[in-house]
């Protein structure tokens, strides 16, 4: 399947950046699409393209104005659609095991989660470890997830109160969305537990562990296990 040039819009955001926005709503075909024009930026930049910034229904792209003009940018990227082949998502290889503490001081909304959404804790558990989920983009923070494939009954409000501070690790619930806090940062995300892993690390070549494409599940483990996990055991 092929998507035309003339099935996107182009509008610049201010004079350093143009938003290649297709439809309004999240579909199949417009992540297919996403991950194609971000794979395709990968393989084939050209002059003047600083960066891109994929969401769920379109691509922002950064470019130097002294380099290149708007025109110019809104020309190269209608060719380069009319050259994509809308395939299968190009996802990186395997899915990713994330183990994470439910409940307790590291998830201490899994109870206000069940109540709200008429299961038990442990069905909770159950339900956000069962899907694989994929990695629509990364936002908010350096290295935070936002994860498609949640199950649906396990939809609930974000806080009324944001948290002044969320553990980096914690794993959260707002919306139909889940996703996992890179760096402890305030949010107003419904916390039901923590992974010991570093999404989000300076230190490494890549400082994100995830980046759009990737597949992951959810894998329940104990606190002591936790612990074992965050010191290298």
């Amino acid at each position: 399947m092929e998507i035309s040039s003339k099935d996107i819009r182009f509008y610049p955001l201010g004079d350093t950046a143009v938003i290649l926005q297709l439809e309004e709503s999240i579909s199949d075909l417009v992540q297919r699409t996403i991950f194609a024009v971000s794979h395709f930026l990968d393989e084939y930049s050209f002059e003047g393209l600083v960066e891109y910034v994929p969401a769920y229904t379109s691509v922002t792209l950064f470019y130097d104005p002294l380099l290149i003009s708007y025109p110019e940018i809104v020309q190269n990227l209608e060719e380069m659609l009319d050259e994509i082949a809308i395939e299968e998502p190009v996802l990186e290889p395997g899915i990713l095991d994330i183990p994470v503490c439910y409940g307790g001081e590291m998830g201490p909304d899994l109870g206000l989660v069940a109540r709200h959404c008429g299961l038990s804790d442990g069905e909770v558990i159950l339900r956000h470890t069962q899907p694989d989920y994929l990695v629509h983009l990364i936002g908010f923070a350096p290295g935070f997830p936002y994860l498609g494939g949640m199950d649906p009954d396990l939809e609930i409000p974000r806080r009324e109160s944001p948290r002044a501070v969320v553990p980096a690790g914690s794993v959260g619930i707002a919306g139909k969305q889940t996703g996992v806090y890179p760096l402890s940062t305030p949010g107003g995300w419904q916390i039901i537990g923590r992974t010991p892993l570093k999404l989000f690390d300076l230190d490494r070549t890549v400082p994100s562990l995830l980046k759009a494409g990737n597949k992951l599940r959810f894998v329940p483990i104990t606190e002591l296990e936790f612990e074992r996990i965050a010191n290298g055991y």
